[in-house]
């Protein structure tokens, strides 16, 4: 039995456009972000998605119901959490991040995106949401992949990046070099004894 577990990062929103830290921030995704969304929808049109998971924020919800309308099931039972959400960024939600290297500088600035444990101003450090997102992800998803139900879970950046890490057993240094394209979905593929056999993207 072979159980996939489908990972698609939300459309781009409106603050990746004007490039701002949005973390928790509820923006919504833009025109190309829509198109990205249906194009992802497109490449899981052949696949059986049993149940899905996002987070509670807009971008990733709006991008959800658009790839669910695209495989032509919007009736699949939907989960939200804020366990999923995006990385908070604190005090720097909202700023643009050019502006932002201008007054903290660059090597600040850098750190603050970069690093697996330094904590922005007021935010999250990328440790901090693999701390929530994989306790969650523990609980509350892999018994239905365990059950043999293909997982759709749509969220962020760094939530995605965080389940990359646990999925691949990769490093801090690893995964903060591993960028996710939005709307591109990545596929596990897992084996009968729950291991990670195959990986698509």
């Amino acid at each position: 039995m072979m159980t996939k577990l489908f990972l698609v990062r939300h459309g781009q929103s409106l603050w990746n456009l004007e490039n701002r830290f949005t973390g928790w921030q509820d923006i919504d995704i833009t025109e190309v972000g829509i198109e990205e969304a249906k194009k992802a929808g497109i490449s899981l049109k052949k696949e059986k998605i049993n149940i899905a998971f996002t987070s509670v924020l807009i971008r990733a919800k709006h991008t959800l119901s658009i790839i669910l309308n695209e495989i032509g099931n919007p009736n699949i039972p939907v989960i939200m959490d804020k366990a999923l959400n995006e990385r908070s960024y604190g005090n720097l939600e909202g700023l643009n991040k050019a502006e932002t290297a201008l007054k903290y500088g660059d090597e600040q600035v850098h750190t603050w995106r970069r690093s697996y444990d330094v904590v922005p101003p007021g935010g999250e450090s990328l440790k901090d949401t693999y701390n929530r997102v994989i306790p969650y992800f523990e609980k509350e998803i892999i018994p239905f992949l365990k059950k043999g139900e293909n997982v759709l879970i749509v969220a962020h950046g760094n939530s995605l990046r965080s389940l990359i890490m646990y999925l691949e057993h990769l490093s801090p240094e690893e995964i903060l070099e591993r960028e996710i394209a939005t709307g591109i979905p990545i596929t596990y593929i897992f084996d009968e004894n729950f291991h990670v056999s195959r990986v698509e993207n």
